[in-house]
């Protein structure tokens, strides 16, 4: 099987079906279609874009024809999380509506996907499909996973996934019981929360005082994801997942040693996530970030695998919305 792998689509419908036709897909039968290859999508389908039922519409179809298989981007569990009730805290969900600290912030992110289903019944219809998309795909010759192929996290996350990788309703609690103390996030000790947060969102360290960073968003953060793929980027200057400016001003303390994972130089890793700008490249000859901030401006990207063990920057293909 060849394999096409599509980056975070963010409700620009119109952006997949420019790329899915570039890379030889047809509508055929209700489903975008390849006659010998399939798509792999690495979530975020949800949020910010114009066309949030259509884009949902596309992937699912596809999905249910066996054109493509689809992992879940750290925007549909938070759709989960926001739509499942909090049992232990009545008249609140499991991602915050209503918290002075997380509430607004929570609901800005995630409005373009409320406008377009809130109150409806087909609000709960695709929650519970996000509940049926995989945390991973770990095929023969290559994986997939939204933000981090962290072994450790994907090994305790084992006990409470379904057969297929997918997450139980019961451990979407676990998975949103953020730590109070903030201090707990950066222990080596693995919990649901924090191997949820690092397949999902990457692995992040706090930055040393009295460093802070501005994200995408316009937020500030003392937290920076590291480049956890990078066996040779173990403090912070080399580490911090930014551009080569920013990182520039780090000093060259070392990250926590359990932020260290690494890649190991198995198979290939396709991942999305990240935000990434400028011309499309690999991050190593194994590992190959397929998001460029189409929801900001940028591109919509496939790598279009066809057993290559080794990964070629040639085989990157996109479009602009």
């Amino acid at each position: 099987m060849s394999y096409d792998i599509i980056g975070d689509i963010h409700g620009h419908a119109d952006a997949l079906e420019a790329l899915l036709t570039d890379l030889g897909y047809r509508n055929m039968g209700g489903a975008w279609r390849h006659l010998a290859r399939q798509a792999l999508f690495v979530g975020d389908f949800i949020d910010r874009g114009p066309k949030q039922m259509e884009t949902v519409s596309l992937v699912r179809r596809m999905v249910d024809a066996g054109s493509a298989r689809a992992v879940m981007g750290n925007h549909e569990f938070n759709a989960i999380a926001w739509f499942l009730p909090d049992p232990e805290c009545p008249g609140e969900f499991l991602r915050k509506h209503h918290s002075a600290k997380y509430g607004d912030k929570n609901r800005k992110q995630h409005q373009a996907f409320l406008s377009a289903v809130e109150g409806s019944p087909l609000h709960e219809e695709l929650v519970m499909w996000f509940l049926t998309l995989p945390v991973c795909l770990d095929l023969p010759d290559l994986r997939v996973i939204h933000a981090c192929w962290h072994v450790a996290a994907l090994e305790y996350l084992c006990a409470f996934l379904t057969v297929d990788h997918c997450l139980k309703q019961e451990t979407m609690i676990l998975a949103t019981r953020e730590p109070e103390n903030e201090a707990e996030k950066d222990t080596p000790e693995m919990t649901v929360f924090k191997a949820v947060e690092a397949v999902l969102k990457g692995v992040e360290v706090p930055l040393p005082a009295p460093h802070t960073i501005r994200d995408k968003d316009g937020h500030d953060r003392n937290r920076v994801r590291v480049r956890w793929w990078d066996n040779g980027a173990t403090d912070y200057r080399c580490a911090a997942m930014l551009a080569d400016h920013e990182r520039a001003a780090f000093p060259d303390d070392p990250v926590p040693p359990h932020a260290l994972i690494g890649h190991d130089g198995g198979k290939p890793v396709f991942i999305g996530h990240y935000w990434l700008t400028g011309a499309p490249e690999l991050l190593s000859n194994k590992v190959a970030c397929v998001d460029y901030s189409v929801a900001k401006g940028g591109k919509l990207v496939a790598y279009r695998w066809d057993g290559e063990p080794t990964l070629d920057e040639r085989k990157l293909h996109w479009v602009r919305p």
